[in-house]
C-alpha cells in the first residue's frame, strides 16, 4: 500500500481524479437515487478536476438509504452518533469495503503509531460492541483503532464511571511499555480528565500517545481549546502525545489525523475542498468555507464525494513543517442551521458567519 504522506499535489491530483470519476460512474449505474440525482441536478459523471466531482450533502444519509450493493451482499451496517430523536446517517458496507476501509485506517495511522501493537486503553465502555451486525460511530472507531491495541483495557463500566482498579493493574502490568489510548474528545474530557481532576488523581502516563475524535462542539462551549485539552491531560496524566482527527462515519476509513506541528491532514485516499457555503464555488487556501470531502474507499455507497456541514480552512498544501505532503487544515466547527431542502444542497447561513469566514 501507498505511504499516506508521501505523494505530493503532482501526482496525487490526477490519480485521485482518475479513481474518484470511477467511483461516479460506478455508483451511477449501481445507485438508481444517485443517478437520479446528478441527472436532475445536471451534474457531471466525468469530471476533469477534483472541484467538478459531483457531491452529495452528507445529511441525505440521514434521509434515505443509498447503496450501490444488493441488500445480500450488506456486511455491516455504520449508525452516525445523534441524540434520542434525532434521524442517523446508515452506511451500507460489503466486505470489499470494509476491509479497504480497515487497511486504509492502518495505513494512515503507522506514520504515528508504528507498526508494533500497544497495549491499549480504550475510553469508553465494552457495551458499546454488543451488536456485531451493526455498529455506531463510536463502536466503529473503538473497532477500526483495536487494530493498533493489544490486550485492550475499558476504563469505563456500563454506567460510564471509572474503573480505576483495573485502570491500575492495567498499568501495573505494562508499566514498562509505551501505551494506546483512544477515545471520542467530549468524552475524555468529562468522564476522565474532571472526573480524575475531582478526585485529585494524577497519573504518570509518561512514554504514552493518545488518539481522539468525535468533535468539539460541547468542548467550545466549556471555552476549551485544542492547546487548553492537551495541556490539560499532559498536567493531569502526563500524556505528551496527543493527535486529534476529523472523521464521519459517511466515510469511514478516510479519517484526516493531526501532525506534530498541529494540523489535519489529507492522505493519499482522501482529499477536501472548501466551499463558499453561499455560492458552493471553491474557496482558496486561507478562506474559511464549507468542507467537502473525497475518499477513493467507498465502493458499497456513494459516499465518495460529500458536502458536510462543517466549517474549514486550507492553511497550505504540501509544505506543512511536519513534512507529511497534502492539503493540511483546521476546522471550526459545524456550520450554523444547516438545513437540506429537498434533494438540494441550499444551506441558511447566519450572515455574520458568511462576513466572518
Amino acid at each position: 500500500m501507498i505511504e499516506p504522506f508521501d505523494m505530493g499535489s503532482g501526482k496525487k491530483q490526477p490519480y485521485l481524479l482518475k479513481e474518484l470519476n470511477s467511483l461516479t460512474s460506478f455508483h451511477y449505474e449501481k445507485c438508481l437515487p444517485y443517478k437520479n440525482m446528478l441527472k436532475k441536478t445536471g451534474q457531471t459523471v466525468l469530471a476533469e478536476a477534483l472541484h467538478e466531482i459531483p457531491y452529495l450533502p452528507v445529511q441525505l444519509f440521514k434521509m434515505m438509504d443509498l447503496l450501490s450493493i444488493d441488500k445480500e451482499e450488506v456486511f455491516k451496517v455504520l449508525t452516525s452518533s445523534g441524540t434520542t430523536g434525532q434521524q442517523v446517517s446508515r452506511i451500507y458496507l460489503d466486505k470489499e469495503t470494509a476491509q479497504s476501509q480497515t487497511k486504509a485506517l492502518v495505513s494512515v495511522m503507522k506514520p504515528l503509531l508504528g507498526t508494533k501493537r500497544l497495549p491499549m486503553i480504550i475510553i469508553d465502555t465494552k457495551s458499546v460492541l454488543k451488536e456485531r451486525k451493526s455498529f455506531s460511530a463510536r463502536g466503529a472507531g473503538i473497532l477500526g483503532f483495536s487494530n493498533f491495541g493489544s490486550r485492550p483495557f475499558y476504563l469505563f463500566h456500563d454506567d460510564m464511571s471509572i474503573d480505576w482498579e483495573g485502570l491500575y493493574e492495567f498499568l501495573e502490568r505494562n508499566k514498562d511499555e509505551k501505551i494506546l489510548l483512544f477515545g471520542f474528545t467530549f468524552m475524555i474530557w468529562k468522564h476522565f480528565y474532571q472526573e480524575a481532576v475531582n478526585h485529585g488523581i494524577n497519573l504518570d502516563l509518561g512514554d504514552s500517545i493518545l488518539i481522539h475524535g468525535g468533535g468539539w462542539k460541547k468542548l467550545k462551549e466549556e471555552a476549551v481549546s485544542n492547546d487548553k485539552f492537551k495541556d490539560s491531560l499532559l498536567k493531569q496524566f502526563g500524556i505528551r502525545s496527543v493527535h486529534n482527527y476529523y472523521g464521519m462515519v459517511e466515510q469511514v476509513g478516510s479519517i484526516f489525523v493531526e501532525c506534530s506541528h498541529g494540523h489535519l491532514h489529507t492522505p493519499i485516499y482522501a482529499d477536501l475542498i472548501i466551499r463558499d457555503p453561499l455560492s458552493f464555488n471553491p474557496r482558496p487556501s486561507g478562506e474559511q468555507g464549507l468542507i467537502q470531502v473525497l475518499s477513493i474507499l467507498p465502493k458499497s455507497y456513494p459516499g465518495h464525494s460529500l458536502l458536510t456541514e462543517d466549517l474549514g480552512t486550507i492553511h497550505g498544501e504540501d509544505d506543512c513543517p511536519c513534512g507529511w505532503k497534502g492539503k493540511y487544515f483546521s476546522v471550526a466547527g459545524r456550520i450554523p442551521k444547516a438545513e437540506l431542502r429537498g434533494c438540494s444542497d441550499t444551506f441558511a447561513f447566519d450572515r455574520k458567519v458568511g462576513k466572518h469566514s
